[in-house]
């Protein structure tokens, strides 16, 4: 099965699920809703609609990132001291759960973890990594961990088997190295400043539908979710190419 969709909603819901099975929620790294609020996005959604959803920043981020400009809160101290990088603090634990109870609100199935450049490969991350994860309620969820700084390929394979991460990647940058799905998370190329300006093209949607096929073949269900500026027009025409294409015996929702 391949999933398509958006990180977030581009146009209004209302139109939204009138094209596309799954969405992203981008809000809940931001600022996570009232779970009155998540239950009516549920209830408000077709039967068969799937929400997943980004981790509130405060498991991932420190309090010294500039995206907490849209919390529309001033952080407690305490939070500034213990905020980010997976630290086994309370406050990470109490961000965690916060994300989940909106999970459950949502009858969200996948989490996304996106790290920022500063969480770097040392030996007190991996183990920051190691703690939090083996610690955490999970409930069914499935966990799915985006890295944005460089790391080695062997520590995030073995990381991510040994936690039961899912490896989230967007594959025109690096393949996935571990998890029992992919969930692919595409932010426009090349690389740099005008990437989420980049409208992908019909040779970058014939290597992206190469990539899936692959992957189908290999026993591997497929989340793509597009991130970019144009990603309304570019996950439309993406489906469409799936769809027109074929995709084996594997559905395209």
């Amino acid at each position: 099965m391949v999933k398509t969709g958006c990180c977030g909603f581009p146009v209004s819901r209302e139109k939204y699920w009138q094209v596309f099975k799954l969405v992203e929620v981008q809000q809940t790294f931001y600022r996570l809703p009232r779970l009155e609020t998540a239950r009516k996005w549920r209830a408000a959604a077709p039967a068969d609609f799937e929400f997943t959803l980004k981790a509130w920043q405060g498991v991932t981020h420190p309090a010294t990132s500039p995206t907490y400009r849209r919390l529309g809160r001033p952080l407690s101290e305490a939070e500034k001291a213990g905020l980010g990088l997976f630290r086994p603090t309370r406050v990470v634990l109490e961000a965690w759960q916060a994300t989940l109870e909106v999970a459950r609100a949502l009858e969200a199935r996948v989490v996304v973890f996106q790290c920022p450049p500063a969480l770097k490969e040392t030996p007190e991350t991996v183990q920051n990594l190691e703690a939090f994860f083996s610690r955490i309620e999970r409930d069914r969820l499935q966990l799915a961990i985006e890295f944005r700084a460089p790391w080695r390929a062997e520590t995030v394979g073995r990381l991510c088997r040994k936690l039961g991460l899912v490896h989230c990647v967007d594959p025109f940058k690096e393949p996935a190295l571990a998890g029992t799905f992919r969930y692919y998370r595409l932010h426009g190329s090349p690389p740099g400043k005008q990437m989420y300006r980049y409208r992908y093209h019909p040779a970058d949607f014939d290597f992206l539908a190469g990539r899936i096929r692959e992957d189908l073949a290999a026993g591997f269900s497929v989340y793509c979710l597009f991130n970019n500026l144009s990603m309304w027009e570019d996950a439309r025409a993406f489906r469409e190419r799936l769809l027109s294409s074929g995709t084996g015996d594997a559905e395209v929702i």
